[in-house]
């Protein structure tokens, strides 16, 4: 499976992500977790987070734990490798309080994640020329997010510095983390997005490598949507269409690798509209940004070619208007390539987020 999806668990949520975490039979799945979020500690907080981490390793997932030195208060632990061992932690997330010496002895026995968010790319990693991980920040505060800009320029110094696998995070779109509960994403753009929708953004447009849902729940149609795409890497456009035209739902199609750049020119359209009856002109309207053509008999030999619009068109009394990506997922356009395959499905998104 390519780039599979990781989660993050918290102690205060873990009853409530159990269902969804019980769906998923990948062995291995990363899972997120940090050890000293103040909000979250109260007398029982211990005991729930061992046993939390006990569950997540006898059902095969690997744990990143987000740890700083007040991590050892909290846990009562003499040094951090026996806190891994006690918690069964595959990579430490090492976020503040630790010097370079004591990270290159901790990496000689265990896997290292560096805050890629904050990282200064000027100064060589301490570990450079090991397999390491750069996990980047999820940020709770509406308008605090990455911009596009310095998430590219901070990846591409990281990537410059040898195997580093980079990893960034992705908000939920069902049951949301506090305490903000406006959503985790690492981009600010993606705040509000459609998890499927955010992760072809990262996956498709940027370094990373892999992606992580922040919040603690994400809808089953959004996780199917991901998984079907890490499965095939073909690219689901969720789409409304016309009334006669729902047989191009759930037909795969390639991108033209000469398509330009204002417009999405499907090849194998025309060869399966020749099969059929004559495609009469009608809903000849201008073509904005997201909607769906149809070549119609006007157009000669062109007849029955399929386009999505990148860019705005006039109307042509040549091309049918038959369908429109949703506004929600409008960006999509964006991330299909040249080469690429599609295939249309039904718009559906219940988006119902609750605390």
């Amino acid at each position: 499976m390519h780039n599979p999806l990781g989660f993050s668990v918290y102690t205060s949520t873990f009853e409530k992500q159990l269902p969804m975490l019980k769906t998923i039979n990948r062995k291995n799945t990363l899972v997120f977790t940090s050890l000293h979020i103040a909000e979250e500690v109260d007398d029982d907080y211990v005991n729930k987070t061992k046993e939390m981490c006990h569950w997540l390793y006898q059902n095969d997932f690997n744990i990143i734990a987000d740890v700083s030195p007040k991590t050892l208060a909290i846990f009562e632990q003499k040094d951090i490798l026996s806190l891994v061992k006690d918690l069964h932690i595959s990579v430490l997330r090492l976020d503040y309080g630790f010097n370079e010496r004591e990270i290159t002895q901790l990496a000689k026995k265990i896997p290292i994640a560096f805050n890629a968010s904050t990282l200064d790319v000027s100064v060589p990693l301490p570990l450079e020329g090991k397999l390491l991980y750069a996990m980047h920040n999820f940020y709770p505060r509406p308008e605090t997010g990455l911009d596009e800009k310095l998430f590219e320029t901070k990846n591409q110094a990281i990537k410059q510095k040898g195997s580093v696998q980079i990893i960034a995070f992705i908000p939920g779109d069902q049951a949301l983390r506090g305490p903000i509960y406006e959503g985790l994403p690492t981009l600010e753009k993606h705040r509000g997005w459609p998890p499927y929708l955010a992760y072809l953004d990262l996956i498709t447009k940027s370094l990373v490598d892999q992606v992580f849902l922040s919040d603690v729940q994400i809808s089953s149609e959004q996780l199917k949507l991901i998984e079907d795409y890490q499965s095939d890497e073909i690219i689901s456009v969720p789409v409304s269409f016309t009334d006669n035209y729902d047989y191009l739902y759930n037909q795969v199609y390639t991108i033209r690798i000469d398509s330009p750049h204002g417009l999405i020119r499907l090849q194998e359209s025309r060869g399966y509209a020749s099969q059929g009856e004559k495609i009469i002109s009608e809903h000849c309207s201008e073509r904005f940004r997201g909607k769906i053509t149809i070549d119609n008999e006007k157009y000669k030999r062109y007849s029955g070619e399929i386009q999505i619009m990148r860019e705005n068109y006039p109307k042509d009394e040549r091309v049918n208007v038959v369908g429109e990506i949703n506004e929600m997922y409008l960006p999509i356009v964006d991330c299909i390539k040249n080469g690429d395959s599609i295939r249309f499905v039904p718009f559906y998104y219940d988006k119902e987020i609750t605390p």
